[in-house]
């Protein structure tokens, strides 16, 4: 885990007493999403027992909520749609996100009920740092194509956030598997850099969407089987042309998984 800054820190020790706002909101299709910080907050209610130098909740959220407080929780709990599904980055606490609330709590040991409060949002904080990534996953990992996401099939702000919601799936997905670490050797590609490596025309990488991941501890197969439990609806992996030597993963709509060397 990545250490958090002194800042971050005193932040928490202070947030009982300070409140600093300070959010900002960028729109997004149901299928991205654009990170939204804030400063470390407490909140008046008490309910939150830390602040986060990433986001900040206050309350709790439950189905029937709206707004960004939920698009930022859905973001954080996109690993968790349940087999073969992806929940929508909308911002609108539905029966699905209330699901993948359910599933995450389960997976840390929380009482499972589908609604956010303190012991959620304390969980999340722990698994992130400051620039909202999930701790064992960074935007180098899932770029090493260029440093400021251009020159894809989307805004670059875009792909990034793609990119992020890939991370959090990610994380899901390493926890499942005992907490071992994956290895990620590629993510974003602008439409040059696909090119080069031969990528396909309509390759999910341009999105900022998927993720090429070598064996590591855990192999391909196992990482392609995990994969369809947490929101990746393009698998491929050992079997498919060209993904003997690793496996790809990507959100984005349609759903082609093929890895017949592992049953997929």
């Amino acid at each position: 885990m990545r250490s958090r800054p002194i800042g971050f820190l005193l932040a928490t020790l202070a947030g009982a007493a300070l409140a600093l706002g300070g959010t900002s909101a960028a729109s997004a299709s149901p299928d991205t999403a654009t990170v939204t910080t804030t400063s470390p907050a407490s909140t008046a209610s008490g309910d939150i027992g830390t602040a986060d130098a990433c986001y900040t909740w206050s309350g709790t959220l439950q189905q029937g909520a709206s707004g960004e407080a939920v698009r930022q929780l859905q973001i954080r709990v996109s690993g968790y749609p349940g087999t073969g599904n992806e929940i929508a980055i909308d911002g609108a606490f539905g029966p699905a996100t209330k699901a993948a609330v359910q599933r995450f709590q389960a997976a840390y040991g929380l009482a499972a009920d589908g609604v956010a409060g303190a012991q959620t949002f304390n969980k999340i904080y722990q698994l992130q740092d400051d620039d909202c990534t999930p701790v064992n996953f960074t935007y180098a990992e899932l770029n090493r194509c260029n440093s400021d996401w251009s020159g894809g099939k989307v805004s670059a702000a875009t792909a990034r956030a793609n990119a992020l919601v890939t991370m959090w799936k990610l994380q899901a997905m390493r926890h499942a598997m005992g907490d071992r670490p994956i290895t990620v050797n590629g993510g974003f590609r602008s439409v040059s850099c696909n090119s080069a490596v031969g990528g396909a025309a309509n390759s999910r990488h341009m999105y900022g969407h998927a993720a090429d991941l070598g064996a590591g501890a855990q192999g391909f197969c196992a990482l392609a089987q995990a994969a369809r439990n947490h929101g990746f609806t393009e698998i491929l992996g050992p079997g498919y042309p060209g993904h003997n030597d690793h496996t790809h993963v990507a959100g984005g709509s349609g759903r082609f998984w093929s890895a017949p060397s592992c049953g997929i």
